[in-house]
């Protein structure tokens, strides 16, 4: 269990094998083609007040937005870049005007992740990460499923202030577990794999979905569905969304490991070395630095201000985040380098704001509304529950068709939201369900989510496996989200 192990890059999908200029040019005529598309006038009779019109920059902007997608999806180059690009052909087009363009970077929601991802690397780089994981392996790391259980806990406890879950897969929890592996001669891409490898990546990898399922700030498209839900007037805080998820959520972490257990058992059933060698190197690491103890200190804080301090102080989560981000770099437990290096953060601030941009005013023109009222007439006359469970399961099976968990909410969450709500669904309870299963369906696939090309790529799992458990998993939480989740949020008066 060597603290240098490194974590393994992200594989880039291959869109199929596309070469890169057809993956430009396919997004490039999309678009064109929905430009030039007639539309329905109908979109302007949804705008909000001063946008009323015959839909014509609605449709325009949908054709931006949609080649945006689906450049995301095939990945001609990085998302932020694209991006950026979009906004361009927004100004350009003169579909929105520059200051609507640009409207997107003053979102203090988008900040709140951004300033998460700063202190989140305070975590990584004073060692607490490690520190908690080893500590966790130490306690329960006698066998693989207390290994497995271990590292859940720590993924469960870096979540809220770690909004990059590919970070928490892949710079703490896979290369503890791939020492842990190798040690009991678990090698990748060989039978041997099965010994313990493949169990614990698995593992891993949906207790990270469901960890990133729990908090607004664990996973970064969390605050995109947070904002679409608040352009639809459903407002959904921090503790509000904590409190939703903390009982499925749990139940979900102790099931997983177990079920796995049972349906993709490791070949070795004891592994008392792992739990020793563990507390070795947490002895070896002495008491808590001045700098762990300073980082525990903020993100205890910042738990405490993100729960209770809207309610409390008055005090807004970004604020908050913010301030934890002052203490940690005037007592220099990070640098103002620190902060300029830590490129996810930036990346995300370019596609949040665009984004958010894009669908804030696909919702303000009238676009958004006039789909809703589309899909409602389709599902009109059921009762708001069976259309509500038709919704759910076509918004959860559909990420088959996505690499990303970002564009999956961009594409489809505000539609399918507002199409609930209008069936009779409550609004936060509809809200705060999509906005669980746009973490809890990366399950299903080996380019799902960011953390699924890192654990996926050490070479344990088949990808036939992959997909199997991913299947089956993906019942498990929807009967666990939708039973207990549903019954929790009953209980809390949310429907």
């Amino acid at each position: 269990m060597t603290a240098t192990t490194p974590a393994p890059t992200p594989t880039k999908e291959s869109s199929g094998g596309l070469p890169r200029w057809a993956r430009f040019l396919i997004p490039l005529a999309v678009g064109v083609i929905i430009w030039f598309l007639p539309h329905p006038a109908a979109i302007g009779d949804f705008a909000a007040e001063g946008f009323e019109g015959d839909g014509t920059q609605a449709w325009h902007l949908l054709a931006i937005f949609v080649a945006t997608i689906l450049a995301i999806i095939l990945k001609p180059l990085p998302m932020g870049a694209l991006c950026m690009v979009a906004m361009g052909i927004v100004a350009l087009t003169e579909t929105l005007t520059i200051g609507e363009t640009l409207s997107g970077f003053a979102n203090t929601t988008i900040w709140l992740i951004v300033m998460a991802f700063f202190i989140s690397r305070g975590v990584i780089k004073t060692g607490l990460g490690r520190r908690i994981a080893l500590f966790f392996v130490a306690k329960l790391g006698k066998k693989p499923i207390g290994v497995a259980y271990g590292m859940a806990l720590t993924d469960l406890i870096l979540a809220p202030a770690t909004p990059s879950n590919t970070a928490r897969a892949g710079g703490i929890i896979m290369p503890i577990l791939t020492s842990i592996s190798k040690q009991y001669g678990s090698e990748p891409n060989s039978p041997s794999a099965r010994k313990v490898g493949a169990y614990f990546m698995q593992t891993a990898y949906i207790v990270n979905c469901v960890t990133s399922a729990m908090f607004l700030t664990a996973m970064a498209g969390n605050p995109l569905a947070q904002e679409l839900a608040a352009g639809q007037g459903v407002e959904i805080t921090w503790g509000g969304w904590a409190l939703a998820a903390i009982v499925p959520g749990l139940v979900s972490i102790l099931a997983v490991p177990w079920v796995l257990y049972k349906m993709y058992p490791p070949e070795v059933k004891e592994t008392p070395e792992a739990a020793a060698q563990a507390a070795a190197e947490l002895k070896s690491l002495g008491r808590l630095s001045r700098n762990e103890s300073i980082m525990t200190g903020t993100i205890v804080g910042l738990l405490l201000l993100w729960t209770l301090g809207d309610t409390m102080l008055d005090m807004s989560a970004t604020t908050a985040a913010l301030i934890g981000l002052g203490v940690l770099l005037v007592v220099e437990v990070l640098t103002w380098d620190d902060v300029k290096k830590e490129t996810q953060a930036w990346d995300t601030l370019v596609w949040f704001a665009a984004l958010v941009m894009m669908a804030t005013f696909l919702n303000t023109l009238g676009l958004i509304p006039w789909v809703s009222n589309q899909m409602s007439e389709a599902t009109g006359g059921m009762n708001w529950m069976v259309a509500f469970v038709i919704l759910t399961l076509v918004y959860y099976y559909s990420h088959y068709l996505f690499a990303s968990n970002t564009a999956h909410i961009s594409a489809m969450y505000a539609a399918f939201l507002a199409t609930a709500i209008a069936t009779g669904a409550p609004p936060l309870f509809a809200a705060l369900v999509f906005a669980f299963i746009s973490n809890l369906f990366a399950t299903l696939t080996h380019y799902a989510a960011g953390p699924a090309p890192v654990l996926f790529g050490t070479g344990y799992v088949s990808l036939g496996k992959w997909w199997t458990n991913g299947v089956v998993m993906s019942w498990v939480l929807i009967l666990i989200w939708t039973l207990i989740g549903g019954g929790w949020m009953k209980l809390l008066g949310i429907w």
